[in-house]
Parts: C-alpha cells; structure tokens; sequence
C-alpha cells in the first residue's frame, strides 16, 4: 500500500467517523449546549468533504495516484456521507426516505461500477457532471442539517437542508439511471 498525502487526507477522513458519530453520543450533562454538538459536527463533516477534495486533487497534481487510493477514496466519502444521514434520521431532521435513496444509490452504483471494472468497461460508469451536481447538493444539505438552526440570520437551515436534500434525492436517482444506461450500453455492445 501506497503511503503519500493523499492517501493519508483519506484516511483522516476515515478516522474522523468516529469522532464526528460520538458528538451525537456524548453524555448529556458533558455539552450542555446542543449548537456547539451541531457546530463541530459541522465543522468535521465540512473538513471531511474539504480533504475529500483536496486528496484527489493533490494525487493528480503530484502524479501520487494509485489503485489503491481510488478505491479507499470513495469508501471513505460514501461512509461519512452514509453516517451522516443516519444521524440526522435518528436525530429527527431529515426523512429516512432521503436517506434511503442516497445509500441505495451508493450501494447499487459502488456495485455496478466494481462489475463493469470486471468487465474492463470501468471507465462507462466513470464521475458525470450529474453525479458531482448531485455531490454537492447532498454536500450542502447535510451541512445545513448538521448546523440545524431554525433561525439562522432569518433563514430556517432544517427547512432549506430539506429542500436541498429533495433535490439531492432527485439528482440521486437521475445519476443512477444515467449510469445504469451507460452501463446497458456497454454491456449490449
């Protein structure tokens, strides 16, 4: 395994899980103030999406890519996006039926892509403009779900977290089927 500064910003996202899911967890009598919870949970989970970036684009300016680094990279992304919207159902923000879709959509285009690799056709369900749209609305909505305030500067963040996620669901599925067809394509070729 491949030890440089990109694989090692993936990897601190990965231990970041952890520390992100314990806010959630800490004794009630330990942080008094929810909003300081809701503020480092946003604040790891923007640090987690921030490396996220910065990783990849380090590899491929400092020619540091490897196979290993692109499979752990989307583990990594897709556990702390999956912990994330777990939390915010369990906590009573978001619907589960947001969070169902976005997994789903993990799961099945995670698998897809493994089997197309097996194919030597990897590149077919390669990163579109509508799965990187779709990124960043999820991105958006779960850090106004994270922050969670109903007032913040007059703006209700669980309301428009909310309306951002409908609108990542969307781009979810719409991805999805987008990479479904390209897949039906290769494979009918």
């Amino acid at each position: 395994m491949p030890w440089n500064i990109p694989i090692l910003l993936t990897w601190l996202r990965i231990l970041m899980i952890p520390v992100f899911t314990a806010l959630f967890y800490l004794p009630a009598n330990w942080i008094t103030n929810n909003s300081i919870i809701n503020w480092c949970a946003a604040g790891i989970f923007a640090a987690a999406a921030i490396t996220d970036w910065f990783d990849g684009y380090l590899a491929r300016r400092w020619k540091q890519t490897s196979d290993f680094g692109a499979f752990l990279d989307p583990v990594a992304d897709k556990l702390m996006v999956a912990v994330a919207l777990i939390l915010l159902v369990a906590i009573g923000r978001t619907y589960a039926i947001f969070a169902m879709i976005i997994i789903g959509r993990e799961i099945t285009i995670s698998a897809l892509r493994e089997w197309m690799a097996q194919l030597g056709k990897r590149n077919s369900v390669a990163v579109a403009t509508i799965g990187k749209l779709k990124t960043t609305a999820q991105m958006a909505a779960i850090l106004c779900l994270l922050v969670g305030l109903r007032d913040f500067y007059g703006h209700d963040l669980i309301f428009i977290g909310n309306i951002l996620m409908f609108i990542a669901a969307v781009l979810t599925l719409w991805s999805m089927f987008y990479y479904l067809k390209m897949a039906w394509k290769e494979c009918r070729s």
